[in-house]
Protein backbone atom coordinates (compact mmCIF):
# COMPACT_ATOMS: atom_id res chain seq x y z
CA UNK A 1 0.00 0.00 0.00
CA UNK A 2 1.25 3.42 -0.44
CA UNK A 3 -0.06 7.15 0.78
CA UNK A 4 1.42 10.27 -1.05
CA UNK A 5 0.63 13.68 -1.70
CA UNK A 6 1.09 15.50 -4.42
CA UNK A 7 2.79 18.71 -2.62
CA UNK A 8 5.39 16.55 -1.51
CA UNK A 9 6.69 14.99 -4.84
CA UNK A 10 9.23 16.71 -6.69
CA UNK A 11 8.03 18.42 -10.48
CA UNK A 12 10.07 17.93 -13.52
CA UNK A 13 10.28 20.07 -16.32
CA UNK A 14 8.88 18.02 -19.76
CA UNK A 15 12.02 18.71 -22.34
CA UNK A 16 10.79 16.44 -24.87
CA UNK A 17 9.62 18.66 -28.49
CA UNK A 18 6.62 20.30 -28.16
CA UNK A 19 6.27 20.43 -25.12
CA UNK A 20 5.33 24.14 -23.76
CA UNK A 21 5.82 25.53 -20.01
CA UNK A 22 5.12 22.33 -18.68
CA UNK A 23 5.66 20.24 -15.74
CA UNK A 24 5.11 16.31 -14.26
CA UNK A 25 4.64 14.52 -11.40
CA UNK A 26 4.34 10.48 -10.59
CA UNK A 27 2.46 9.72 -7.75
CA UNK A 28 1.99 5.74 -8.56
CA UNK A 29 4.72 3.94 -10.29
CA UNK A 30 6.50 1.10 -11.20
CA UNK A 31 8.93 1.85 -8.78
CA UNK A 32 5.71 1.40 -6.39
CA UNK A 33 4.65 -2.03 -7.28
CA UNK A 34 1.79 -1.09 -9.59
CA UNK A 35 0.37 -4.04 -11.37
CA UNK A 36 -1.25 -2.48 -14.28
CA UNK A 37 -0.97 1.56 -14.57
CA UNK A 38 1.03 4.43 -13.18
CA UNK A 39 -0.64 7.75 -12.67
CA UNK A 40 1.42 11.32 -13.72
CA UNK A 41 0.22 14.95 -13.25
CA UNK A 42 1.20 17.03 -15.34
CA UNK A 43 1.14 21.00 -14.61
CA UNK A 44 0.41 23.28 -17.61
CA UNK A 45 1.43 26.85 -16.96
CA UNK A 46 -0.16 29.54 -18.49
CA UNK A 47 0.27 29.64 -22.12
CA UNK A 48 2.16 26.26 -21.83
CA UNK A 49 0.95 22.92 -23.43
CA UNK A 50 1.66 19.37 -23.95
CA UNK A 51 3.48 17.79 -27.29
CA UNK A 52 0.67 17.01 -30.04
CA UNK A 53 1.46 13.08 -30.10
CA UNK A 54 -0.32 9.72 -30.36
CA UNK A 55 0.30 6.31 -28.79
CA UNK A 56 -1.29 2.66 -28.96
CA UNK A 57 -2.97 2.77 -26.06
CA UNK A 58 -6.18 4.64 -24.23
CA UNK A 59 -5.23 6.83 -21.30
CA UNK A 60 -7.67 8.16 -19.29
CA UNK A 61 -7.58 11.58 -17.71
CA UNK A 62 -9.13 14.24 -14.84
CA UNK A 63 -8.26 17.61 -14.71
CA UNK A 64 -7.44 18.59 -11.23
CA UNK A 65 -7.74 22.09 -11.00
CA UNK A 66 -7.96 25.24 -13.97
CA UNK A 67 -9.32 25.15 -17.43
CA UNK A 68 -7.87 23.66 -20.68
CA UNK A 69 -8.60 22.82 -23.86
CA UNK A 70 -7.82 18.76 -25.34
CA UNK A 71 -6.78 19.62 -28.91
CA UNK A 72 -7.40 16.83 -31.52
CA UNK A 73 -6.43 15.63 -34.68
CA UNK A 74 -8.35 18.03 -37.19
CA UNK A 75 -6.95 20.67 -34.61
CA UNK A 76 -10.18 21.30 -32.98
CA UNK A 77 -9.80 22.82 -29.28
CA UNK A 78 -12.53 21.00 -27.04
CA UNK A 79 -12.49 23.22 -23.27
CA UNK A 80 -12.04 21.34 -20.41
CA UNK A 81 -12.29 22.49 -16.86
CA UNK A 82 -11.73 20.87 -12.90
CA UNK A 83 -13.64 17.92 -12.63
CA UNK A 84 -13.61 16.44 -15.97
CA UNK A 85 -12.64 13.23 -17.33
CA UNK A 86 -11.62 12.55 -20.24
CA UNK A 87 -10.68 9.05 -22.62
CA UNK A 88 -8.50 9.18 -24.91
CA UNK A 89 -8.33 6.11 -27.11
CA UNK A 90 -5.79 4.43 -28.83
CA UNK A 91 -3.69 6.10 -31.73
CA UNK A 92 -5.89 9.37 -31.13
CA UNK A 93 -3.62 12.66 -31.91
CA UNK A 94 -4.51 15.11 -28.75
CA UNK A 95 -2.58 17.95 -27.10
CA UNK A 96 -3.78 19.67 -23.86
CA UNK A 97 -3.22 23.38 -23.55
CA UNK A 98 -3.77 25.72 -20.52
CA UNK A 99 -6.08 28.20 -21.71
CA UNK A 100 -5.96 30.56 -18.20
CA UNK A 101 -4.25 33.89 -18.20
CA UNK A 102 -3.48 33.58 -14.77
CA UNK A 103 -3.68 29.78 -13.40
CA UNK A 104 -2.29 26.23 -13.93
CA UNK A 105 -3.85 23.38 -15.35
CA UNK A 106 -3.03 20.56 -13.85
CA UNK A 107 -4.61 17.01 -14.96
CA UNK A 108 -3.89 13.53 -13.74
CA UNK A 109 -3.47 10.63 -16.40
CA UNK A 110 -3.42 7.25 -16.11
CA UNK A 111 -1.44 5.04 -18.48
CA UNK A 112 0.14 1.64 -19.07
CA UNK A 113 2.94 1.57 -16.60
CA UNK A 114 5.19 0.58 -19.36
CA UNK A 115 4.65 4.07 -20.69
CA UNK A 116 5.28 5.98 -17.53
Amino acid sequence: MKITNLTTLDKKRMTIEGAKDTWKQIPISRADGTPSFSLRVFTVEPGGHTPFHTHDFEHVNYVIDGTGALVNHAGEEHEINKGDFILVLPNEQHQYRNKAQDKPFVIMCGVPKEYE
